[in-house]
């Protein structure tokens, strides 16, 4: 079974859109926890509303917390989790129909890989991302937080819970230390939303071409704090 756990800070408006593209996957074995992090738009109402839609199916969870980020969310999504893989789902991304099938379909051919991630459209901005490439891993983030895992090669500890930006990078280099690889998915399988991501997601081509931003000297710096953590040059 596949866990599906998707973090929620105040985009009540996008988790229906999400929860459906879920609801309409190919393959059924999954799970979905949402977490709400101290989101003050209501996303309990908008989860009920469309669970009664779809006559309450007990594969939906809602859970509520205290705001404390991204990270602490998907923590205890995955404390919760049942499933042997786990897929972190932000709130404002729209799933292809097969977007489950083809990821769990890339691990059972790929067993050596801990993790299947694909290309993907960042508002109309399309991100081929690539093969794993460890230099590359280390150089930058390129994978998004969006990757079917095995929950087997998860980290015991999960996600950084001090970090407040690049968590996912940080993720994908702690696993990498472990020995730990993924494997690309070489088509589009999800859409986000610019604007709304719980993690604040930002493509580095922002920083690159906007460097003058508020947003890119964070970027700068939550990038240093990564960089220090995992020993890079």
């Amino acid at each position: 079974m596949i866990s599906i756990i998707i973090p929620v800070y105040n985009q009540a408006k996008k988790l229906s859109l999400t929860l459906a593209s879920i609801a309409r996957q190919s393959l059924s074995d999954w799970e979905v926890i949402v977490v709400n992090d101290g989101s003050s738009d209501n996303p309990e109402a908008v989860f009920a509303d469309f669970c009664a839609q779809i006559k309450i199916d007990n594969r939906f969870i809602f859970l509520s917390q205290e705001n404390q980020g991204a990270a602490a969310a998907r923590n205890r999504g995955y404390q919760e989790a049942r499933g042997e893989y786990l897929f972190f789902c932000d709130a404002d991304a729209d799933l292809q129909p097969d977007a489950l099938e083809i990821m769990l379909q890339a691990l059972v051919d790929n067993p050596a890989a801990s993790y299947a991630y694909p290309s993907f459209f960042w508002g109309k901005k399309l991100f081929k991302v690539g093969p794993f490439n460890a230099a590359r891993l280390q150089a930058g983030p390129y994978i998004h937080t969006m990757a079917l895992i095995r929950r087997s090669d998860f980290p015991v500890n999960g996600w950084d819970e001090s970090l407040r930006k690049f968590q996912d990078w940080d993720l994908w280099l702690t696993m990498m230390e472990a020995g730990k690889q993924g494997v690309w998915i070489d088509k589009v399988l999800f859409k986000i939303t610019p604007g709304g991501s719980i993690s604040s997601w930002l493509p580095s081509f922002a920083y690159k071409l906007l460097p003058f931003l508020p947003a890119v000297k964070k970027y700068r710096r939550a990038m240093a704090i990564i960089k220090k953590k995992h020993v890079l040059a």
